[in-house]
């Protein structure tokens, strides 16, 4: 068999399945064989064969190619879970209970009906559950998440004007500090390095290790370097061209290729940064 990539539903995230259909294209969409029961995903592309090991037999597996009829039942399995989105707020109103309804799913063969919440603190939704086992009549899993899953789950436009990455292509969340935006440069303003989750921005890591690998490299801010027999402070860094702002005595200020400054008196940079 051979192993493949596919995307659970439509934006959820990228696993490994074993599969013995030989001829699958990109976004074609699949029945699957998975913990939870059926459900489906697109295919992405092959990724190698299977290993005889008992590790590699216990990867999920997709069942086929979603025929018509599939199809047409994953349309009307989700008309359903939009009521049971409008039910469960009614019963989550009339309950009093401080949580945020996200999103339902329902898996493919109906087995399960999943309702993915977000609340501040922990919640006792118990009584929630046997509502709404007793109007769906299959099992109810409640399931609280974060803002950013939130966020992928919904979707949405980041300031770049892109699909947010969390819903298109992220698998995993990686962890993201304020200290890679300092090493970017970037303002501090919470408004410009938050995303649609109130989080910092995913694609704060995309650079963070490219200006960690340059940084060493050039004069930091506040260091004194000898350029064409003259010495001068350097103001501000641009790390991804490799250039200077440098500040002469007599108050001129220059662009330089930072190759090209001998370091007189080198800045240190702070621990706490």
């Amino acid at each position: 068999m051979k192993k493949a990539l596919v995307r659970n539903r439509r934006q959820g995230r990228i696993d490994v399945y074993l599969t013995d259909i030989e001829d699958l294209e990109c976004h074609d969409m699949c029945i699957l064989t998975t913990d939870r029961g059926f459900d489906y995903g697109t295919f992405v592309r092959y990724c190698g064969e299977s290993e005889s090991d008992e590790k590699q037999d216990n990867l999920p597996k997709i069942e086929r190619r979603a025929n018509q009829q599939d199809r047409r039942k994953i349309e009307q399995n989700m008309i359903e879970e939009k009521k049971g989105i409008e039910i469960c707020q009614k019963k989550i109103k009339d309950l009093k209970k401080d949580m945020k309804l996200v999103s339902v799913e329902y898996t493919f063969d109906k087995t399960k009906m999943i309702f993915y919440f977000t609340a501040k603190g922990r919640i006792d939704f118990r009584d929630l559950v046997k509502e709404l086992a007793s109007t769906f009549k299959t099992r109810i899993e409640l399931r609280q998440i974060g803002v950013r899953d939130e966020s992928k789950i919904i979707g949405g436009l980041g300031p770049c004007g892109r699909m947010l990455c969390c819903c298109s292509w992220i698998r995993e969340f990686d962890a993201v500090n304020i200290k890679m935006a300092k090493t970017q440069r970037l303002s501090l303003n919470p408004e410009k390095i938050s995303g649609l989750c109130g989080r910092l921005l995913c694609c704060l890591r995309y650079e963070y290790f490219t200006y960690k690998f340059y940084e060493g490299k050039i004069p930091l801010e506040g260091s004194f370097v000898k350029y064409k027999g003259e010495i001068g402070q350097v103001e501000s860094v641009n790390i991804l061209k490799g250039t200077l702002s440098v500040r002469f005595n007599d108050d001129r200020k220059i662009e330089i290729n930072g190759e090209e400054a001998k370091v007189v008196e080198k800045k240190t940079k702070n621990k706490e940064d």
